[in-house]
């Protein structure tokens, strides 16, 4: 198992390094001068070659690389050019809102999404099974923005059980948690009940299934761990891109989080925050990919051999 980790490892160590690269290009990947971008096209020639010397634009751009990559290295995300904040900082103080909302997120999706893949498996091409799917892919094919905004109409402004916007206590988490987590309920549910039809096809669930065992005792006992494998593969996967859909979620419910840091930030071309977290979010990614393939080989060591 050890060299099946220590492998992976060495495998992500190149994706991180590219990870970075296009992080640090994002300055210059969008269009126009990135010192026009920040001071606008009045700005006298001071102002710019001052600005330019600050953020070290005048220096070649691997030297400017390699500098960035130091410093993040260190820990240093850099300043963020309007507020004047470490961008560590600017970070660490919306973290715990993001974590907050994207972990409560996908706690449900997981709870209601892997039980009803199952319940479906079981009831195949059964009236249970195309109700139960129908109403998980409903939720799966609402774009997040649209569906936001339909629980505001409802349950804020129509009902007023909830409120609309803001973090000022537990009431305010429900919506966004819900927008943020019922459109996961679908593509949970789906790969859940293919991976389980699948297995209960294998031969040693047919051998069970003859010798008399009951449905649900072959589910738990034979099917279940080796279905989970690619799910749980996915839900790793899944982490990293809640916290980036996160960015609509937040600012339609102003929830105070890294999304809503993100939207500002790009529209004010803060670049340095942007940088920071685009990188926070695909090292994550890849770090949860890592995880998850450490998992599915725990769950089935015939992976561990390829």
């Amino acid at each position: 198992m050890l060299r099946y980790i220590t492998k992976r490892l060495i495998f992500s160590i190149p994706i991180v390094l590219g990870v970075t690269l296009i992080a640090f290009l994002i300055l210059y990947l969008t269009p126009g001068d990135p010192v026009t971008n920040l001071l606008g096209s009045r700005a006298t020639p001071e102002a710019r070659a001052e600005l330019s010397e600050k953020l070290g634009l005048d220096q070649p751009v691997l030297v400017q690389y390699g500098r960035w990559l130091g410093n993040v290295l260190h820990g240093d995300l850099g300043t963020s050019i309007l507020t004047k904040q470490p961008v560590s900082e600017a970070i660490g103080s919306r973290l715990s809102y993001t974590l907050k909302l994207t972990l409560t997120a996908f706690l449900s999706s997981v709870l209601i999404g892997i039980p009803v893949g199952i319940f479906a498996a079981a009831k195949q091409n059964t009236a249970a099974d195309h109700i139960s799917m129908g109403i998980a892919m409903f939720f799966y094919s609402m774009p997040d923005f649209w569906f936001g905004l339909m629980l505001i109409l409802v349950f804020s402004l129509t009902l007023q059980w909830l409120p609309v916007s803001g973090a000022y206590g537990p009431k305010y988490l429900i919506l966004p948690a819900l927008a943020l987590g019922l459109p996961k309920i679908g593509s949970i549910a789906r790969l859940m009940r293919a991976e389980t039809l699948e297995v209960m096809r294998e031969e040693y669930s047919l051998t069970a299934r003859a010798k008399g065992i009951s449905e649900w005792l072959i589910m738990f006992k034979h099917v279940l761990r080796n279905a989970a494998i690619p799910v749980m593969v996915m839900l790793f996967l899944a982490l990293p891109w809640l916290i980036s859909g996160a960015v609509v979620i937040e600012t339609i419910f102003a929830w105070p989080g890294m999304g809503q840091l993100m939207y500002q930030a790009i529209l004010r071309k803060d670049f340095p925050v942007i940088q920071a977290l685009l990188l926070i979010i695909a090292i994550l990614t890849v770090l949860f990919n890592l995880l998850g393939d450490v998992v599915a080989g725990l769950l089935d060591p015939r992976i561990r051999v390829k």
